[in-house]
């Protein structure tokens, strides 16, 4: 990961040496001061990303590896409201494809 090489201060701080035809020092002192402005942003956007992937990494690391399947309420209209696992959900897609699609395969394979 590359580093940080100037700070916020560094920049306000940088003494720039006058040639004959030198750049007007007002410009880029206002230029700076944006520079320094932007930068003080993006190092704060930076802190509050770090702090929250640490947050967000704790929270991962406290929850068990191993927890069982979502349970998804699901409405039957003929049997009321069920509890069913992803396994059970599959199972249930598994055999109205068949209803579904079975007949067209059989169909045309003839």
């Amino acid at each position: 990961m590359a580093s940080i090489i100037f700070t916020a201060k560094d920049i306000f701080d940088q003494d720039f040496k006058v040639g004959v035809r030198g750049y007007n020092k007002v410009e880029v002192d206002e230029f700076l001061d944006d520079v320094i402005k932007d930068y003080e942003t993006y190092a704060a956007l930076v802190k509050e990303l770090r702090e929250e992937n640490a947050r967000l990494k704790a929270e991962l690391s406290e929850t068990p590896s191993s927890e069982p399947s979502p349970v998804v309420p699901i409405v039957d209209p003929l049997q009321g409201t069920t509890s069913m696992t992803n396994f059970d959900i599959l199972k249930r897609l598994n055999r109205l494809e068949k209803e579904v699609f079975g007949k067209q395969i059989l169909n045309s394979e003839f």
